[in-house]
């Protein structure tokens, strides 16, 4: 075994408190699009970037197009879970993880089996309307012909996540900076760490395991104690 694998099991073996923060390399491996990938959303063109069409603004006034680049690129159907996934769910069980903190919007820590989801910028498979509140599952907003509308009050019924120019749900980033305070083994994988304020949630961190897991390097790299420059699904396969 690899000897970073080896000081990765151990340190799992030895504590308590593990927390996962993840961001949109923890679900490439089961084929959801990276934003900021080379081949990822944020480099394919289309009459205005990713970030102005996923922004509050855009979404309130031109709603058509919102949801013409929603139902083409943020819509993966047939995904399932991975190897890091299903791994973490395992460790949750064994009563060794305490929370998955993610960026992604995909749902798939708890098809895996994951309890303590801390989603920060929602999920794609809650959605409401915009006016009077109403929750509506993922079919009825792909499934609309146009505009998803609500049937009762005619509001636009919108996904659960977090837009550019919105704020995070402030009870969800109280609570994984929580987690991460009482964490003693932090293990951050599939980020390249760019996004804040999600990505400042580490500096929260006061243990001595800070392990990095990302195919690339990022800017906090000089501040971790293990780091494993591979795929995320690759290295939790050979963890035990």
């Amino acid at each position: 075994m690899d000897k970073t694998i080896e000081t990765l099991q151990q340190w799992i073996d030895e504590s308590e408190r593990v927390v996962f923060f993840g961001g949109a390399g923890v679900s490439t491996e089961s084929g959801v699009p990276d934003f900021r990938s080379v081949d990822g959303l944020y480099n394919q063109k289309y009459a205005w970037p990713p970030e102005e069409i996923l922004s509050h603004s855009f979404f309130a006034a031109r709603p058509e197009d919102f949801y013409r680049y929603y139902r083409d690129k943020l819509i993966v159907k047939g995904v399932r879970p991975n190897a890091a996934h299903r791994y973490l769910a395992r460790l949750e069980a064994a009563g060794k993880l305490t929370a998955v903190i993610t960026q992604n919007i995909d749902g798939l820590h708890q098809a895996a089996g994951s309890r303590n989801v801390l989603e920060l910028h929602g999920s794609l498979l809650r959605n409401y309307c915009s006016r009077c509140g109403k929750k509506f599952d993922a079919d009825f907003v792909q499934d609309a012909a146009d505009v998803p509308r609500c049937p009762a009050c005619g509001g636009i019924v919108r996904p659960d996540i977090v837009l550019y120019e919105e704020a995070l749900d402030s009870w969800v980033l109280e609570e994984s900076i929580r987690q991460i305070r009482q964490a003693d083994m932090l293990i951050v994988g599939g980020t390249s760490l760019v996004v804040y304020p999600a990505a400042g949630l580490i500096n929260y961190y006061r243990g001595h395991k800070l392990v990095l897991i990302n195919r690339t390097a990022t800017a906090y790299d000089g501040r971790a104690d293990l780091i494993l420059h591979d795929k995320i699904g690759e290295v939790f396969s050979a963890l035990k």
